[in-house]
């Protein structure tokens, strides 16, 4: 039997999906274009691209149009210790970051309380912006306490591992604890982020420490929600 009409248009809108003619994050044509283009009634149309909605494929955004949804990345560092690098190559994406700020300055009662800090105690101050397949997916906001790090403001963290370069001071991070916020994006975070602004985001604070239980970082990490998904293992 002939599959009805919609069912007809959703396939081959699908298969424009994955060949790539309607790439991830692209806004397709408007249904009045297609049901010209398929020489069907719009409510046809409609119909198609609800079912793809519905499949996870699409998504409406209000003053934007129906886009291609774009596969989200898989983030396990909710029970694994990783840097931002290994989690994108194991999603087989190409990771970059970008540094917003990275000076010292005097922690603020929040930063002072996570690494148990003595009132006027200075910190490093660092903010990333990182990418995958140059799209931004994570701003992190880094603070660390001052002592065994005095040439840390000498470091490129657009290319280092802030991980990586606490391992070679002897000052590894061998226990985290996290906590998870998800919450309305800002107007700042949104434009960094290229999200609406209320968007849902995933607020990560971390609090990391050395193998003689020392406070050395708190992190607060603003994921995008559209684009990320976070993995937790159990064992019992």
């Amino acid at each position: 039997m002939t599959k009805p009409k919609y069912e007809q248009i959703q396939a081959e809108l699908l298969t424009r999906i994955q060949n790539g003619t309607y790439p991830e994050g692209s806004v397709i044509p408007k249904e009045l274009d297609l049901a010209e283009n398929f020489n069907v009634s719009r409510p046809t149309v409609r119909q198609a691209i609800e079912a793809l909605v519905n499949a996870g494929y699409l998504e409406r955004k209000r003053r934007v149009g129906t886009r291609v949804r774009q596969t989200k990345l898989a983030q396990e560092f909710t029970h694994v210790i990783r840097n931002f690098d290994s989690e994108m190559a194991q999603n087989g994406v190409i990771a970059k970051t970008t540094v917003l700020y990275f000076h010292e300055e005097v922690a603020n009662t929040e930063v002072q309380h996570a690494l148990k800090l003595e009132d006027g105690a200075k910190v490093y101050k660092l903010l990333r912006l990182r990418f995958a397949d140059d799209q931004p997916v994570v701003l992190v906001t880094t603070y660390l306490t001052r002592a065994g790090l005095d040439d840390f403001d000498q470091i490129d963290f657009a290319n280092a591992s802030l991980y990586e370069e606490l391992d070679q001071r002897g000052l590894t991070i061998t226990h985290i604890e996290r906590k998870l916020e998800v919450l309305a994006a800002d107007e700042t975070t949104a434009s960094l982020l290229n999200v609406d602004t209320g968007a849902p985001i995933f607020y990560f604070h971390t609090y990391g420490q050395t193998k003689d239980h020392q406070p050395l970082e708190y992190s607060i990490a603003k994921y995008r929600g559209d684009n990320n998904y976070f993995t937790i293992s159990l064992d019992r």
